[in-house]
């Protein structure tokens, strides 16, 4: 477990050293916002469109124990944007960027395509890593966004049209107590939790060994380390962020 740290922080140096010093492959980073974003927006709207109607659905049911059923959308609003979103967002994202940078990493390992890469004088971290890492820190807090609006939206709908509130009260309610650092510390998780995911991916796919064996064990490794770290790290940033 030590190694495997320490070549996580090995590789989180080489990959800022990578980000900052030319030459910028611009072309390569829109590819991954592609791949990593805009393909994953139809998986994050799902999860947290229904996320949010679950939410409200369980807490109305919980709140008119004690008639408080006008602070549903209060609830589903808080929870999304502080804690539902982001960590839902960073692992349907891991299952589906995050294996798949796992799995093509481990794949040009395997078939040393990297090692073409080293001998023709390029820097396969600076290459390889750095595309995806930026674009996993710029596409999750866009996704989370998008997921923010999705869940309070099922929320809404399960709420108002499913169980009868009131949709004035349910509206004024749903913003009457959120702040802003609701909203940024939700950022704050999804930027932390994008660049996690795609380096642990890209990690566990470079060091890839044993053919096509190694690589599906290094795709379920990949998805494995990243959902506990998604977990357990955000633990600790809500800690410092509240």
């Amino acid at each position: 477990m030590l190694e495997g740290f320490g070549r996580f922080c090995e590789l989180l140096y080489r990959t800022i050293l990578g980000a900052v010093r030319p030459p910028y492959d611009l072309k390569a980073l829109r590819d991954q916002v592609v791949r990593v974003g805009v393909d994953s927006v139809p998986v994050v709207f799902l999860t947290t469109l229904f996320t949010g109607a679950v939410m409200a659905l369980q807490t109305f049911n919980g709140f008119a124990r004690f008639h408080a059923e006008a602070y549903v959308g209060s609830v589903v609003a808080i929870s999304m944007l502080r804690e539902l979103s982001p960590v839902l967002s960073g692992l349907m994202v891991t299952g589906r960027a995050g294996s798949a940078m796992a799995a093509e990493l481990g794949t040009m390992r395997v078939t040393e395509q990297i090692d073409a890469l080293v001998s023709l004088a390029t820097d396969p971290v600076q290459y390889l890593f750095v595309p995806r890492v930026l674009a996993g820190i710029i596409v999750l807090p866009m996704l989370v966004v998008l997921g923010n609006a999705m869940g309070i939206g099922g929320g809404y709908l399960v709420a108002v049209k499913i169980l009868g509130a009131n949709p004035v009260i349910y509206m004024d309610n749903t913003f009457q107590y959120l702040r802003m650092n609701d909203l940024w510390s939700g950022l704050i998780k999804a930027a932390f939790f994008g660049g996690l995911l795609s380096l642990i991916g890209c990690q566990r796919g470079f060091d890839t060994e044993g053919g096509a064996e190694g690589v599906g064990r290094s795709t379920t490794t990949a998805v494995v380390i990243v959902s506990l770290a998604i977990l357990v790290s955000d633990f600790f940033l809500t800690k410092v962020l509240f």
